[in-house]
């Protein structure tokens, strides 16, 4: 079973984690939320409090083959000034692991810099840290090992489109017909 490790600060947008942890459960992919706060509860930016499956440093990202990150301004600010997210990221995309982000939270990938010569979208405004990215405007883009998306309205595809790179297109179909999306 593919093993997915989507990753929470406070700050981060309460959609953008959960429709794309909903989705993935749904289609029975092993998805692990992360706080890198060092405590469990973490706050959304609209204030929700969400009980993290595991703590970063707790736990072992071996057999990872997802690493997702939600947005949020506050939350992806958080997400980069953490150092060990940063090089766990960097490591799993040169292993050629999926690597995927929404929102603001691609600028984390630019920063780290593996969004080079990759299509990339987020949303408006944050395009100037996707260093060195083909940035695209586009609701959903996938490019390899990446995967972005532009923002809250777009949680269920960013998350259909993980459940596809896994599961594929007939699960998605499934899905979307079972959620009446």
């Amino acid at each position: 079973m593919n093993k997915i490790f989507l990753f929470l600060a406070d700050g981060f947008e309460t959609v953008e984690a959960l429709a794309p942890v909903d989705v993935m459960r749904r289609a029975g992919l092993d998805v692990v939320t992360v706080s890198i706060m060092g405590r469990k509860d973490v706050v959304s930016a609209q204030g929700v409090t969400v009980a993290a499956d595991e703590l970063f440093e707790a736990i072992s990202f071996d057999g990872g083959d997802a690493f997702v990150l939600p947005g949020g301004g506050v939350g992806t600010d958080n997400l980069s000034a953490y150092e060990p997210l940063r090089a766990l990221l960097k490591e799993a995309f040169a292993q050629g692991k999926l690597v995927a982000a929404i929102c603001a939270a691609p600028m984390v990938l630019g920063r780290i810099g593996i969004l080079q010569g990759k299509r990339a979208t987020c949303y408006p405004g944050c395009e100037g840290d996707l260093f060195g990215a083909v940035y695209t405007a586009s609701s959903v883009e996938e490019d390899g090992n990446i995967i972005t998306g532009c923002g809250p309205g777009v949680s269920f595809d960013f998350g259909f489109s993980i459940v596809k790179r896994f599961c594929g297109e007939e699960v998605v179909a499934t899905l979307r017909s079972q959620m009446q999306f």
